[in-house]
């Protein structure tokens, strides 16, 4: 029986044998799940619009800003070479510099994602991919603008996110920047103003921070990174005003226009109304899912506020059709769609699985001093009914953080009472974000505050901090 075709502009496209599994959306999530799927056997294919794999986190999202959050702090530590008994001349950044070698890294990680779509024979089509009918996934192609139309037995939407902004905030990537434009900036502003404090917004701002820019948050919440522990989030706030990164809190905007300096700011604040002017205004306020143009109305799913709902297995409502990652409700973190990825397809394959315990979502944010979480916060642990017990420890009394003069922030240990079982870890500090490794497997074996104190950490390393941290809690620490 000859093959299957569907006409295609300039030709006809052959397309085999129906695939197990076709997936739209090359991200975290989708590139993700793709690779899992060819390692379980399954035909598989992946859809992305865009010209290179990776999505957001490796054009627009984790790795640029990490990228240029290396390059920021790289400086930042050359400036105090000398505390170190390293004589240097006078330091200067080469912006150009850095955003070639942002671009250098990206381009690595999305090689890098073509060769395992390879490797796991995952056929990869290039354009803009909508569902047409049970188990027919339409893509408009980048090439030529022709149609090709997979047939598959299960679909995985995985189309992530876009920078959201306020309605009376107008992001004309000139004056106000959002996420994605903001890592093209062609020279570093001499200030900048960043509406958000979450994880975006408060990296930025120490990316800006450290390479000489007058840097301010403006965030409507009462705290930064709001949905942090608030003990981790003073600490985080100390540490800001320590680096002179100015805030405004419990903060609304209510108007943003060209200003004498470059953008002029109006908010409301607990003190009044108040306005700041920058250079720039990054507007950092949250993500949308992408959901319109995936061809819904196709399904009968009804998404929620733009958001699919799934079950503790990703699927959606419509049969042999799942969705992760940011187009789900829960956190819009990499990882978590990398995890919903290899259950949705281990899920199709028919393998033992088991649902996602979201209590143990590592956060991580790359501002500095770094801050970094896994488990519940005391206020979540109280309201969940438990009788919880806390430690905190400095990293001043780390030698190791002292060695590089890095002896800020602290770590928080949420426990309880009852069963001495670890509920969640904390971190504000040094590589905070490495540290939290070790405090989610701890957390995924249930581990007590006494068994997690009486395990022996080499010294001096930083890690010594979450030993200290569980002792504390215990009430016999031994370092302070």
């Amino acid at each position: 029986m000859p093959p299957r075709t569907h006409p295609v502009q300039g030709g006809w496209t052959n397309v085999a044998d129906i695939l197990d599994v076709v997936i739209i959306g090359s991200g975290p999530g989708g590139y993700v799940a793709a690779i899992r799927a060819g390692q379980l056997g399954l035909k598989t294919a992946i859809v992305e619009r865009d010209k290179r794999l990776g999505g957001t986190c490796l054009h627009r999202g984790c790795i640029p800003t990490k990228a240029l959050l290396w390059t920021a702090e790289l400086y930042s530590h050359i400036q105090q070479a000398a505390e170190f008994g390293i004589d240097l001349k006078t330091p200067t950044i080469n912006w150009p510099a850095a955003m070639e070698h942002k671009a250098k890294v990206v381009t690595g990680g999305a090689n890098g994602i073509d060769y395992l779509m390879k490797k796991n024979k995952v056929q990869v089509v290039k354009g803009h991919g909508r569902i047409v009918g049970k188990g027919k996934v339409e893509v408009t192609l980048n090439e030529g603008g022709g149609k090709q139309v997979l047939e598959t037995k299960n679909i995985v939407i995985a189309t992530g996110s876009v920078p959201k902004s306020l309605p009376n905030v107008t992001v004309d990537h000139k004056l106000v920047y959002n996420s994605d434009s903001i890592l093209e900036i062609k020279e570093i502003p001499k200030s900048v103003l960043v509406l958000g404090a979450g994880a975006v917004g408060c990296e930025f701002a120490s990316i800006f921070s450290h390479v000489g820019s007058e840097t301010a948050l403006l965030e409507f919440l009462p705290h930064l990174l709001p949905i942090e522990d608030e003990d981790a989030s003073k600490e985080l706030e100390r540490q800001f005003r320590r680096r002179k990164i100015g805030y405004e809190l419990s903060a609304r905007v209510t108007k943003v226009e060209p200003g004498g300096k470059g953008v002029k700011v109006t908010m409301d604040t607990p003190s009044g109304s108040k306005t700041l002017e920058a250079s720039i205004l990054l507007s950092a306020v949250g993500r949308s899912p992408v959901t319109e143009g995936v061809g819904l109305e196709a399904t009968s799913i009804k998404p929620d506020k733009g958001f699919i709902p799934v079950d503790d297995f990703m699927r959606t409502t419509e049969p042999h059709v799942y969705a992760i990652g940011d187009v789900i409700p829960g956190p819009m973190l990499a990882h978590m769609a990398s995890a919903e990825g290899v259950l949705a397809v281990e899920h199709i394959a028919g393998k033992e699985v088991h649902p996602i315990n979201y209590d143990l979502t590592p956060s991580a944010t790359y501002c500095y001093p770094e801050v970094a979480s896994v488990g519940l916060t005391e206020k979540k642990a109280k309201e969940r009914g438990y009788d919880v017990k806390t430690g905190t420890f400095p990293f001043s009394a780390i030698l190791k953080a002292k060695i590089s003069d890095e002896g800020i922030g602290m770590i928080k240990v949420v426990s309880d009472k009852k069963y001495d079982e670890v509920l969640g870890i904390h971190m504000v500090g040094p590589h905070a974000t490495e540290l939290l490794a070790e405090a989610c497997v701890a957390l995924r074996l249930e581990i007590t505050t006494e068994e997690l104190g009486r395990t022996i950490h080499a010294h001096p390393t930083l890690s010594e901090i979450v030993k200290e941290g569980a002792e504390a809690a215990l009430g016999t620490p031994i370092h302070i």
